[in-house]
């Protein structure tokens, strides 16, 4: 950290989707211990706990995640949140096209213990055929309709455009250029049997900003001996310069002269206010980093328009209207890089004018949090936006305790969903509002008036954040206000109790702004009954004429055990469920058995397992599959589990299991292929009987490069050949930036994956495969988050 003294003149005016409980061994926020234990998992211990605990609950489809046959989830991230909770989020693929709409959240304890789950979709995708009806050129040319000027175009892509009204197959074209006179970066999706405009989704987020300046103040800059630069070299990827992308230089350490017109002045006050909002994030709300990985973004100034913007990649700042000041004062900069906040959450940014309105609401209550965590006297907290930049010589430019008082509406109503972005915002800040103040204000602030004309007690600023950032933590791209009601009232269970003040606080301030209870939401009240449902394995195969069995477990979750009842659901044709027994006692188990007729329907099919309790009720998932009857001799093979990450220098030992599934059990040899540079595997016995099993032993050297891998496991018999695959992970080495993996040509890469590559972190934006960061065809699959 290096002490920039520099005197400045401060002219300012006055002023789930679903959640459910879902894995044995969960325990309620409101029954949890009242005392850690002796010795919590470190941060790398409690994320392998949740990435596990995470993967059991996708695999199943439990609960929340739902799924198809065809269907599975690839986990993208686990981030860290306040209470020692841990975010695992995943996106969802089917036939191998990536499914828009079809992400989810899995939330767990710092024990490794399952908490909740929430999914955009909550169902199975519904699409019968993946082949496209226009070519991927038609599909861009359409796309290109959608911007004024392009200037960049990613190629089309296949996807599956999961919404409410149904699912789609479609491509989405990713532009760069200009929209309605404003800079922009479109997601467009086309759908791919009549080429009509699904969606569109814009990475830049427009603001406001102010430009004057926070007194004297210290800042995290670089450098030393006669060469210094505005690059923060303790907060990755932080850095401000001018239009160019570059950080600012000087020969010494003091930077900016405090006038209003000063770009180098407007990079103190940026960089300044990014920082404390980097600070805030990691002591009030537990996050690592804007990004919530450890990284941040690049900030530019000089902007020549009257306005702020976050761009998906960086933030820009312009001036006021009268052009004597830059539009970076603390809010307008904590409020575009709470846009980047709400983009690296689960979900992403979303689309439509209601999601957008929560965006936009999201950077105003990190800039009114950053505000509260520095405590400049020279711009003091308040729950006003904008308003020292005057940008159009109106003053603030929102209201966050009484939003109509500058024309927004101050409670929810069917017409939010058409209401241009930033006035969309105004319910939820005015939510956050009385969550943290109460309707009757206090310590310098107002009072609050209520859509129903009652009271609410608030609660403080850290809290209401804390709980707003655990409900980020929890969101999915289909957001809407009332998926915030539930996100955040099960964050207030988690972080402080069903029977606790923050839960009443929460839930009367929903009230108050008129977005109504939703079925399934979490309950302020003492612990109440509860249980989970599983069942082990989550797939069979059923010849025509036999049956299959499963084992269904039952877990009580919080208070007492309870009468549990069982049903099944999704049968294919010809196909009956009968559960021994039909009703257990949570913590009890039951065999789930499936049978088929002569002339049942063959093919794959997902069934779902209910239980029915006085509390509410739980499902699984169980992918079924029929065949017609084979003559003569036969067998299968499959592995438990069938994916592991391991990290270099460990190992894992899958199960291969080897059944006779028709005729007489004969001699079955096994083998493994597809095993990567620094991986060994073997399998042992290498013969077995059809009916016994195998371990499959994989090693993964200390050099092993990170990645995922398919592993194959055949078995030959003398009947026919089987085999069955191995999804391995070789999580990353203590190389790179912070430990991140280098990026390897063979790896497939997803959004939001991060790798170092030529001393730089990089974070993947799209989906790709042998794209190498920082090569010209590569701007719009890798984002270069700055140096190591």
């Amino acid at each position: 950290m290096k002490p920039i003294r520099l005197r400045i003149t401060l002219a300012a005016t006055a002023a789930v989707a679903g959640l459910a409980l879902v894995m044995p061994g969960v325990s309620l926020a409101s029954a949890r211990p009242e005392t850690p234990p002796a010795a919590a998992p470190s941060a790398a211990q409690a994320s392998a706990l949740a990435a596990r605990a995470a993967d059991r609950v996708a695999d199943g489809g439990l609960d929340a995640l739902a799924k198809g046959p065809n269907e599975s989830f690839v986990r993208r991230d686990v981030v860290a949140g306040s209470g020692g909770f841990q975010y695992v989020s995943y996106e969802r693929s089917f036939r191998g096209l990536p499914v828009l709409g079809g992400d989810a959240v899995v939330v767990t304890d710092q024990a490794g213990t399952v908490r909740d789950t929430a999914s955009a979709l909550g169902r199975g995708v519904r699409l019968a055929s993946v082949t496209p009806t226009i070519s991927a050129g038609r599909a861009t040319a359409v796309a290109r309709k959608q911007l004024s000027k392009v200037e960049r175009a990613t190629a089309a892509r296949l996807v599956v455009f999961a919404a409410p009204s149904g699912d789609r197959l479609a491509y989405e074209v990713v532009l760069e250029g200009v929209r309605a006179n404003a800079p922009s970066r479109l997601h467009v999706v086309v759908d791919a049997a009549d080429a009509h405009v699904l969606d569109l989704r814009d990475d830049v987020r427009e603001g406001s900003g102010n430009g004057y300046y926070n007194g004297q103040v210290t800042l995290g800059t670089s450098g030393s001996g006669g060469s210094y630069s505005m690059t923060d070299n303790t907060r990755p990827g932080l850095q401000c310069g001018g239009q160019s992308g570059g950080a600012y230089t000087g020969t010494d350490d003091s930077w900016g002269n405090g006038t209003g017109t000063s770009l180098e002045t407007a990079c103190v006050d940026a960089l300044y206010a990014v920082q404390r909002e980097w600070d805030m994030l990691g002591a009030w709300l537990g996050r690592n980093g804007i990004n919530g990985s450890g990284g941040g973004f690049p900030a530019r100034v000089g902007l020549n328009e009257v306005n702020a913007y976050w761009n998906g990649s960086y933030t820009n700042f312009g001036h006021n209207q009268s052009n004597t000041g830059q539009a970076t004062s603390m809010d307008v900069v904590a409020h575009e890089f709470g846009h980047a906040i709400f983009q690296t959450t689960p979900g992403g940014a979303g689309s439509g004018n209601e999601n957008g309105g929560l965006n936009e609401s999201t950077g105003d209550i990190f800039g009114a949090l950053t505000e509260a965590y520095a405590n400049n006297p020279n711009d003091p907290p308040d729950f006003l936006v904008g308003e020292e930049v005057n940008l159009t010589g109106s003053g603030p430019i929102r209201n966050m305790y009484n939003p109509q008082a500058l024309g927004d509406p101050n409670c929810y109503s069917s017409a939010i969903p058409n209401t241009e972005v930033h006035s969309a915002a105004g319910p939820n800040n005015h939510w956050f509002y009385l969550t943290a103040i109460g309707s009757a204000g206090g310590g310098g602030n107002p009072s609050s008036p209520t859509c129903n004309g009652g009271s609410v007690t608030g609660i403080g600023i850290q809290k209401a954040g804390q709980i707003y950032m655990g409900a980020l933590n929890l969101k999915t791209s289909s957001w809407r206000y009332v998926n915030v009601r539930t996100a955040t009232l099960r964050a207030a269970v988690n972080l402080f109790g069903a029977a606790s003040q923050e839960c009443r606080t929460v839930k009367a301030a929903w009230d108050a702004v008129s977005v109504p209870a939703q079925s399934g939401e979490a309950q302020c009240s003492t612990a109440t009954n509860d249980f989970s449902v599983a069942v082990s394995p989550t797939s069979g195969t059923v010849q025509r004429g036999a049956s299959v069995t499963t084992t269904v477990s039952t877990a009580t979750t919080a208070g007492s055990a309870q009468s549990v009842t069982l049903s099944a659901s999704g049968l294919p044709s010809g196909v009956t469920a009968t559960f021994s027994p039909a009703t257990v006692t949570s913590g009890g188990s039951s065999t789930l058995t499936l049978s088929a007729s002569a002339s049942a329907a063959t093919g794959s099919a997902t069934v779902t397992v209910n239980g029915s309790a006085a509390s509410g009720s739980h499902t699984a998932s169980y992918t079924v599959t029929v065949t017609t009857q084979p003559t003569g001799d036969d067998f299968s093979v499959s592995l438990s589990p069938t994916s592991a990450t391991v990290a270099p220098g460990a190992s894992t030992s899958p199960k291969v299991s080897t059944t006779t599934t028709s005729g007489s059990a004969q001699s079955v040899a096994l083998s493994v292929s597809g095993a990567p540079t620094g991986v060994t595997a073997s399998v042992s016995p290498t013969t077995v009987t059809s009916g016994n099993s195998a371990t499959l032993t994989v090693a993964v050297a200390a050099g092993a490069t990170a990645g995922t891998y398919t592993l194959t496991v055949t078995g030959v018999g003398a009947s026919a050949t089987h085999s069955a695959t191995f999804t391995l992970t070789v999580s990353g080495s203590s190389g790179g930036c912070g430990g991140l993996p280098e990026w390897n040509a063979a790896t497939p890469y997803a959004p939001d994956d991060q790798v170092s590559y030529n001393g730089h972190r990089w974070k993947s934006t799209w989906w790709s495969t042998g794209a190498e960061p920082g090569a010209p065809g590569s701007w719009a699959v890798w984002s270069d988050q700055g140096a190591c």
